[in-house]
């Protein structure tokens, strides 16, 4: 499982990436950043280390917008696609809607940050009404 390699990118083309090895800390998250980072009410992620991602496409690694203090968003500068967020520490957290395969059982989130920020009538609820 560990050479497993999994491909995905933006909606264009441009920005591709290959993941080798299993990914870490699948999780969804409800923060505002997120959602104005994908322009969902919720984002499923899945980490890798940085050594574990190499960009394949065309465009080469995404754009980047520093978003925090430790992280910068990803996107494609073509389509605008996001793509995940490139921590400082050697962190790749990728957008599960990003990859070719998306429906991985290996992807399925195993918590949630920021449920309060998902509204009540969001489908199986949510924190914020």
């Amino acid at each position: 499982m560990e050479n497993v390699v999994q491909a995905g990118g933006c909606l264009c083309g441009a920005v591709r990436f290959e993941v080798t090895g299993v990914g870490a800390n699948p999780h969804g998250c409800a923060c505002r950043n997120c959602q104005r980072h994908t322009g969902a009410l919720t984002a499923a992620w899945v980490e890798f280390a940085r050594d574990q991602v190499r960009w394949t496409g065309m465009a080469g690694a995404p754009a980047t917008y520093r978003s925090s203090a430790y992280s910068s968003r990803a996107f494609c500068a073509t389509c605008g696609s996001s793509i995940g967020a490139i921590d400082d520490a050697p962190t790749v957290a990728l957008l599960v809607g990003s990859f070719d395969d998306p429906g991985q059982a290996a992807f399925a989130p195993a918590y949630h940050s920021f449920e309060d920020g998902v509204p009540g009538w969001w489908p199986n609820g949510g924190g914020a009404d």
